[in-house]
C-alpha cells in the first residue's frame, strides 16, 4: 500500500491556513503601526494587547511551518521505505508529530480569534 501520499494530501489545507494567517498578521501589523503613529495616550495598553496578539499569531505561524516540515519528511520517509526498501519505522511518528503540531497551531489560532473579539469589544466600549 502506498502511504507516502497521506501526508502530502494534508499539505494544501495547511498551506491555506498559512496564507490566511499571514494575511491576518499583515493586517494586525498595519493596525499596530497606525496606533503607534497616532500615539494616543490611551492607546498604549491597546498597542500592548495587539503586540501580544501578534506574538500569538506568529507562534501559530511557526507551528504551521513546523507541521509542513513534518508532513513532508513523513512523506519522504514513507516513499523511501516503500520504493527503496529503507527499513525506517519512524515515518508514522513523524506524521503524528506533524498532526500534533498542526493541532497546536489551530488551538493558537482559536485563542487568537477569541482574544481578537474581546479586544474589539473593549475597543468599541472605550470609544462609546
Amino acid at each position: 500500500m502506498q502511504e507516502w501520499y497521506v501526508p502530502i494530501t494534508i499539505l494544501p489545507g495547511i498551506c491555506l491556513l498559512i496564507l490566511s494567517t499571514s494575511n491576518i498578521m499583515i493586517d494586525l501589523s498595519r493596525e499596530i503601526k497606525v496606533l503607534i503613529n497616532e500615539n494616543e495616550g490611551n492607546a498604549s495598553t491597546l498597542i500592548e494587547r495587539k503586540l501580544n496578539q501578534l506574538k500569538l499569531i506568529n507562534s501559530a505561524m511557526a507551528l504551521l511551518y513546523l507541521s509542513v516540515v513534518n508532513f513532508v519528511l513523513s512523506a519522504l520517509f514513507s516513499g523511501l521505505k516503500e520504493n527503496v526498501g529503507w527499513n525506517f519505522k519512524g515515518d508514522i511518528y513523524v506524521l503524528f508529530l506533524g498532526i500534533l503540531v498542526a493541532i497546536l497551531a489551530l488551538l493558537s489560532l482559536m485563542l487568537y480569534s477569541f482574544r481578537a473579539v474581546k479586544l474589539r469589544q473593549d475597543q468599541y466600549h472605550k470609544t462609546c
